[in-house]
């Protein structure tokens, strides 16, 4: 049976044999001995992003990765979430890691900075800001029209009820766990009612040019 570790873009997580391009974590939030979630989606408000592979670095999933002279071999360490890519992880409200994603992390924080005229931005108040933001953290994603969405960058992802969208070069990419579906013309999604799904932070960093990784079934 799959482990519930997979994020979809409104940040819940759920059990699906799928894997993704990218790992993550928001903190220790699984028992170790059952492989099974926590009562609690968070432990921490820093949110990241990780690679896959780093340092061939090797890690079981929901496991006891942190080392320990306990009898049972260790404690849990923090929990690895997985997602589709980083369109989606961003939607999902977290951001690049510092440790093995460092260029990337570092561009992105510096980007934040240029978006809300932060002389020296920091990590930390990226992740003040995303986590009263995130919808799986309490947040509440703002109305958009389907005027409204040829004004927002590339990278964002939109909901139309229970779905949700990623906007790419005017047009409109249907999500799943498997990859994108369609596209299709902003105008086909007229008379909805649309949420933003990705943060306003993460939107603004969008917009000073950050280039999120995608999956490569929006290619097709």
């Amino acid at each position: 049976m799959p482990l519930q570790n997979r994020v979809d873009p409104f940040g819940a997580i759920h059990a699906v044999p799928e894997r993704g391009l990218f790992m993550g974590n928001r903190g220790i939030i699984h028992d170790p001995a059952t492989k099974t979630l926590l009562r609690k989606r968070w432990a921490l408000s820093a949110w990241i992003i990780c690679a896959c592979e780093f340092r061939n670095v090797r890690r079981e999933p929901m496991g006891r990765n942190r080392q320990s002279d306990d009898q049972l071999g260790g404690k849990a360490g923090w929990t690895e979430l997985f997602f589709l890519d980083e369109v989606t992880a961003l939607a999902a409200g977290h951001r690049p890691c510092f440790f093995c994603r460092r260029e990337r992390a570092s561009d992105f924080v510096r980007r934040f900075g240029e978006a809300f005229d932060i002389a020296a931005p920091r990590a930390p108040m990226v992740d003040k800001r995303l986590h009263k933001e995130r919808l799986a953290s309490g947040g509440r994603p703002p109305a958009v029209t389907a005027e409204e969405l040829a004004g927002l960058p590339d990278g964002t992802m939109v909901a139309d009820g229970g779905t949700a969208h990623a906007l790419r070069d005017g047009k409109a990419f249907g999500w799943s766990f498997a990859g994108y579906t369609g596209p299709v013309p902003f105008n086909r999604l007229a008379e909805r009612p649309l949420r933003l799904l990705t943060p306003a932070t993460s939107v603004s960093v969008l917009r000073q040019g950050y280039a999120p990784v995608w999956h490569p079934s929006a290619d097709t």
